[in-house]
């Protein structure tokens, strides 16, 4: 078969998209971008379509010749606003059901999520239902997969949040979230590749949900097990506090950076994420797996420790490291600017030139500060950092030796920092 299949490099989507070509298919992958995730899989033709910026069917014409269906696994917790929101769950994919009817295309598999059909408290699952109700309106032979929160092996989304939080040793209870029933990715995949067979049901909606009702820290504590830890402290937080972590988590997704704390995430989780297994087992023969089983059967090892404890840090991380170089420049242009000026002179320089020399230092710091903060220009900004500090380390060589022998280290201690910035390039990704 031949399949166009939307939202190819996220959890779901570059999963189905592995099963499809292993399986001999030919696939033409839509993403907006993930060049590592194209390069793992060269043999898809892959198209760079962003479902938001889609305004008419025809856009989506040129690439829908010869398909013989269609699977969209796209979709965004948030975005600039929520428009973006509903451009990617409602509007964009309502040009892609129409340029489906023009084109012949008859079956389409399309993600949607649990419960939205139910109850939308969120931007998310009001233009989720907003979708869903857009493909039912064709006379498309649609299928309608609603899963709950999906979990894999694969450290990605939810699977690297409950592993990192799995990780702290204290945690809050989180008295407010609903009941969480998880579904495991190869159970949603396997689902998908079912109906794509052409004499598989047609305008169904079904809910992929697994077999237990789980709270949130029940979650955490099934995955600390795995792990090999023991139970985790849980504390009571005021809920001024929660929300004080939620705000920040909309802060660091501003920036640019993939974080599951946010507050349209709070309003999803209080929905929880609760189903009716039966119709969906019944249909495909499916027997979902419990998350335990599914974690037991294949036991963590270093690598998932690892990950856990840096998953729990990066955001630490990647706050000091561009913090340090935000509070640098502030220092030198403040209180150290005497002090600059002092080292400068002391290296033999004179002249309009030593305070141009502060003000350009100080100002590359926090440029490179500013830049590590944003996701976007981290990587860049790391590189740059490392460049630099190898310059403050050869220019303070030669103009004031001393510096190595002073008792608090400050040229031994750039080490340090360089080790730092190295530590962050390795863990700047977030798929």
């Amino acid at each position: 078969m031949k399949v166009l299949l939307i939202g190819a490099t996220g959890l779901i989507g570059s999963s189905i998209l592995a099963k499809l070509l292993s399986a001999g298919h030919a696939v033409i992958a839509v993403s907006r971008g993930r060049a590592n995730v194209r390069r793992q899989f060269p043999q898809a033709q892959w198209v760079s379509i962003d479902l938001r910026s889609v305004d008419s069917a025809q856009e989506w014409t040129p690439h829908l010749e010869g398909v013989d269906a269609v699977i969209n696994c796209a979709g965004v917790l948030g975005g600039s606003g929520s428009d973006s929101t509903e451009a990617a769950h409602s509007r964009g994919p309502a040009t892609l059901f129409a340029a489906c009817e023009q084109a012949g295309v008859k079956r389409v598999i399309h993600f949607s999520a649990v419960g939205v059909d139910r109850q939308t408290p969120s931007e998310f699952s009001k233009s989720k239902a907003e979708g869903d109700a857009a493909l039912k309106a064709t006379g498309l032979d649609w299928i309608i997969l609603r899963p709950s929160v999906v979990l894999g092996r694969r450290a990605y989304g939810g699977s690297a949040l409950f592993r990192g939080l799995a990780a702290l040793p204290i945690l809050p209870r989180f008295r407010d979230a609903g009941e969480l029933q998880i579904v495991q990715l190869d159970d949603v995949v396997a689902t998908a590749l079912f109906f794509l067979a052409p004499s598989a049901p047609a305008r169904v909606e079904l809910e992929i949900v697994g077999p237990q009702r789980l709270t949130f820290n029940e979650v955490v504590a099934i995955y600390r097990k795995w792990l090999g830890s023991r139970p985790a402290l849980l504390v009571d937080v005021p809920d001024r506090l929660i929300d004080w972590m939620y705000r920040l988590g909309d802060f660091f997704a501003w920036l640019g950076w993939r974080t599951p704390i946010r507050s349209i995430a709070k309003q999803e989780m209080v929905r929880g994420a609760i189903g009716d297994p039966t119709p969906w087992t019944d249909m495909t023969g499916i027997k979902p797996q419990s998350l335990e089983a599914a974690l037991m059967a294949e036991p963590a090892d270093v690598r998932e420790k690892w990950f856990a404890r840096i998953y729990a840090l990066k955001p630490l991380i990647f706050a000091v490291t561009a913090l340090f170089w935000i509070s640098t420049a502030l220092v030198s242009y403040g209180p150290g600017w005497d002090i600059g000026l002092g080292l400068l002179y002391e290296g033999g320089l004179s002249g309009p030139i030593v305070p141009l020399a502060v003000i350009a230092g100080a100002t590359s710091d926090l440029i490179i500060g500013v830049a590590i903060a944003f996701r976007r220009t981290s990587k860049v900004a790391l590189l740059a950092a490392l460049i630099l500090s190898f310059v403050y380390l050869i220019l303070g060589t030669i103009l004031v030796p001393r510096l190595w022998r002073e008792p608090l280290g400050p040229m031994l201690k750039i080490w340090s920092v360089m080790v730092l910035n190295v530590v962050s390039l390795a863990i700047v990704d977030d798929r």
